[in-house]
């Protein structure tokens, strides 16, 4: 029997939450992710993904968005065109760069990290307020099912330019 690759959702489907600036945030926008990303019924390793994802831009929010007291982070998840995003908003203007961690350097490699997972990610102002949303867009068909469907002789050659950083947003 043939496989067959399971189609994306065509409907842009999406999820909020308002979340403290608190050291627990990241485990709990984790888990909130898991839990949606199960009733939405997202592969298990896109959403293995999308979790480190959003783990290391929330983390990024807390460190380095030095936001006024009371202020939260928004967490923002949607599918849309074959894509799942995960955003994370606060109210910092500031606009995140990766940076190259040294080898003794217990941080710094979060960015780097987003660069190197997602297909895309980028920051923009927020719609409503102050402060910017940061986002990364992984497709919902798995990796290794899009290696399974390319012949590899077929990839041989060819730059995977589809990792740059990308200014635009949704």
């Amino acid at each position: 029997m043939p496989e067959t690759t399971p189609t994306p959702n065509p409907r842009p489907t999406e999820a909020t939450w308002q979340l403290p600036h608190t050291p627990r945030t990241a485990p709990r926008a984790r888990a909130l992710l898991r839990s949606q990303l199960t009733a939405w019924k997202i592969d298990a390793e896109v959403a293995e993904t999308a979790e480190l994802l959003l783990s290391e831009l929330v983390t990024n929010s807390l460190r380095h968005a030095s936001t006024p007291p009371g202020r939260e982070i928004g967490v923002r998840i949607a599918t849309y065109d074959g894509r799942l995003r995960v955003e994370v908003a606060d109210a910092n203007n500031c606009r995140p760069t990766p940076r190259q961690a040294g080898p003794d350097d217990e941080g710094g490699r979060g960015l780097t990290l987003v660069q190197a997972l997602a297909d895309r990610w980028g920051c923009c102002p927020r719609p409503h307020g102050i402060g910017k949303a940061t986002w990364a867009e992984l497709p919902l068909v798995p990796r290794s099912a899009q290696r399974a469907a390319v012949p590899p002789e077929a990839s041989l050659g060819t730059p995977d330019v589809t990792r740059q950083p990308s200014p635009s947003a949704v």
